[in-house]
């Protein structure tokens, strides 16, 4: 029988987020025989090196990921609140997408979009767009996310004919 693994977890340095420590979510996944674990905190890597070594450690194949705040419409320049009757609802202009780097070239290219959502698309939250996503997807493989993911927050809002073109456009870029 497959194992589980979990592909979506964040840490303490998901900041007003989660509190379990990386110490804490390793322990339970090794005590659930997971023989993978993910790390995907909220817009950040602060905790991937820590990660990485008590992970291989621990006998645990460490997965390095990121929840990115993702702009789906427009560009990661752009600063602006929404209204309340934008799918995105009251956030500032961005849904959540989970990204896993699989090899050294996606680990690389997920410290770039790390980087560059803080350093171009800061607002309130470190926010990339379709635009970086298209340059730096090699070596990474992307997740809808949560609830608040990049097609799930349309679909929930009943705009199914966006969640679908955003679905078909992650589909191009990651195939």
């Amino acid at each position: 029988m497959p194992k589980f693994i979990h592909l979506h977890n964040h840490s303490h340095y998901s900041l007003l987020d989660a509190a379990c420590t990386i110490d804490a979510l390793l322990d339970t996944a090794k005590a659930y025989d997971m023989p993978a674990f993910a790390l995907t905190d909220h817009g950040v890597m602060f905790g991937a090196i820590e990660f990485y070594k008590k992970a291989k450690k621990r006998g645990i194949k460490p997965i390095i990921g990121n929840e990115m705040y993702m702009v789906t419409r427009g560009s990661r320049f752009d600063k602006h609140q929404l209204g309340d009757k934008h799918p995105e609802g009251k956030r500032h202009g961005y849904n959540h997408i989970v990204l896993l780097a699989k090899n050294r070239t996606g680990y690389r290219n997920l410290m770039k979009l790390t980087s560059l959502g803080f350093l171009e698309g800061f607002y309130y939250k470190p926010r990339i767009d379709f635009e970086l996503l298209e340059r730096y997807h090699e070596g990474l493989i992307a997740l809808t996310a949560c609830a608040g993911g990049v097609v799930a927050s349309y679909l929930a809002n009943n705009d199914y004919e966006t969640g679908k073109q955003i679905a078909a456009k992650l589909k191009d870029i990651f195939e």
